[in-house]
């Protein structure tokens, strides 16, 4: 385990994606939320317009920075000026916390900005754990990283994804981010059991789900593409409700909507939702 991981201690709420779309409705009134988080991407920047509003709502609210491009399966390591941007933002927002995704984005020349599959190996595995290790070093902090959505398996998988998480949460000390959504895209596509998923992963290193829907266009094909800009299905509510039983403790909660951003009204109501079903699940007997 890395000696800079730390602990993160359990923080239960229901929150939303800051998105430029209600940057008016956090500065103007009091919405009903327990935390933001934003795409740490977008505010790893010196100053402006986007970075005050930042300031401003941090000072109400605690907020999460969730990245997109740190590449934490990189085989030739992170990008050192990255990280110092990262740290940056880390020390001026302070956020509860920092979080990225289990994938690849980049290599010595290039940045897709797509979230690229990790081949399961051990190889991959080691190569992720250095890279972690480094990262919270730097940052001083334990980190939470994302399942995937996936669409494609490697022949030289030697594992299975929730056996990948699990030896990395215990190599490096880093905490989950469980993406339900994910989970249910990912076992439609490669047919494995969302049930047996959750029951192989360290349940008690998850402090913080993410709620989301995908296009229901792709629900008939062989694969279900992840959008992240529709409201959250049945299936996935079901599937939520689940994995809050199996759960030592009601983690943070948040709908996540990366596109088609709908009025606030819309994702209050859907996090209403989310909210009713964990008193629900919750409820003592």
């Amino acid at each position: 385990m890395s000696s800079q991981s730390g602990n993160i201690a359990t923080y239960s709420g229901f929150g939303l994606g800051l998105r430029r779309t209600h940057y008016d409705d956090f500065l103007e009134g009091d919405v009903p939320v327990d935390f933001v988080e934003v795409i740490s991407e977008n505010y790893m920047i010196e100053g402006g317009r986007q970075m005050r509003i930042l300031e401003q709502v941090r000072e109400r609210l605690p907020v999460i920075i969730h990245g997109v491009s740190m590449s934490i399966g990189s085989a030739r390591g992170l990008d050192e000026d990255y990280l110092a941007k990262l740290k940056q933002l880390e020390q001026r927002i302070e956020p509860l916390w920092v979080s990225d995704h289990l994938c690849w984005t980049r290599t010595s020349a290039h940045n897709s900005h797509d979230l690229l599959p990790m081949p399961l190996t051990k190889e991959a595995l080691a190569a992720v754990c250095n890279n972690i290790d480094r990262a919270q070093s730097v940052l001083g902090r334990a980190m939470l990283f994302e399942n995937p959505s996936s669409y494609l398996t490697f022949p030289e998988d030697e594992m299975s994804e929730w056996e990948f998480l699990t030896e990395m949460v215990r190599r490096t000390g880093c905490y989950l981010l469980l993406d339900v959504n994910n989970i249910y895209v990912s076992s439609k596509n490669h047919g494995f059991s969302s049930q047996e998923y959750l029951t192989g992963l360290p349940l008690d290193r998850v402090r913080q789900i993410h709620l989301a829907g995908h296009d229901p266009a792709t629900a008939d094909r062989d694969i279900i593409i992840d959008t992240h800009d529709r409201e959250v299905i049945e299936p996935v509510w079901k599937l939520y409700a689940k994995a809050l039983e199996m759960l030592p403790h009601l983690p943070a909660v948040m709908i996540e909507r990366d596109e088609n951003i709908p009025p606030l009204g819309e994702l209050l109501t859907e996090l209403d939702r989310a909210r009713e079903i964990a008193d629900r699940v919750l409820e003592p007997a």
